[in-house]
C-alpha cells in the first residue's frame, strides 16, 4: 500500500521557484513599477507564471534576478545590457557549480569505486536561459 502525502500550503514557503508574489507585491518589494517587471518579461529574462485568473505571479528566484537587473539599471546600465549581464552571471555560476561537482567526482573516483556502471552521477537539473 502506497501512502500519498498531500502537499500543504506551508510546504511552498522554502521553495525559491514557487510563484508566490503578485506583480504589485513584487514591484513594491523591489521598489520599482509593474512596467519594469513587464519589461523583464518582454526581454525573456524572467517568465512569470500566471494564476487561474491570468495574473502574473513571481517566485523569489525571479525577484532576485529582477533586483540584480534593477541594481545595474540604477547604476546607468541599459536594460538590455543589464539583462545580458545577469544571464552571463547566471551561466558562469552554473558552469562553476558543474566544475566543482566534476572536481569532487574526480577526487572521489580516485579513492572509491564509481557509484554507477558508467561513472556518472546525476544531479538536479540546472536552469537554462534562452536569450
Amino acid at each position: 500500500m502506497t501512502v500519498r502525502t498531500v502537499p500543504r500550503p506551508a510546504d511552498n514557503l522554502d521553495d525559491d521557484d514557487y510563484p508566490a508574489y503578485t506583480m504589485g507585491r513584487a514591484a513594491a518589494m523591489l521598489g520599482t513599477t509593474p512596467a519594469f517587471l513587464r519589461t523583464l518579461g518582454e526581454a525573456r529574462l524572467i517568465t512569470p507564471l500566471r494564476s487561474e485568473g491570468g495574473h502574473r505571479r513571481y517566485s523569489r528566484y525571479q525577484l532576485r534576478i529582477a533586483a540584480r537587473v534593477r541594481e545595474l539599471v540604477d547604476g546607468g546600465t541599459a536594460i538590455d545590457a543589464a539583462c545580458r549581464i545577469v544571464i552571463l552571471e547566471d551561466q558562469l555560476a552554473e558552469a562553476q557549480q558543474i566544475a566543482d561537482r566534476l572536481a569532487g567526482c574526480a577526487g572521489r573516483a580516485a579513492v572509491a569505486p564509481s557509484p554507477t556502471p558508467t561513472g556518472h552521477r546525476q544531479g538536479p537539473p540546472l536552469r537554462r536561459w534562452s536569450g
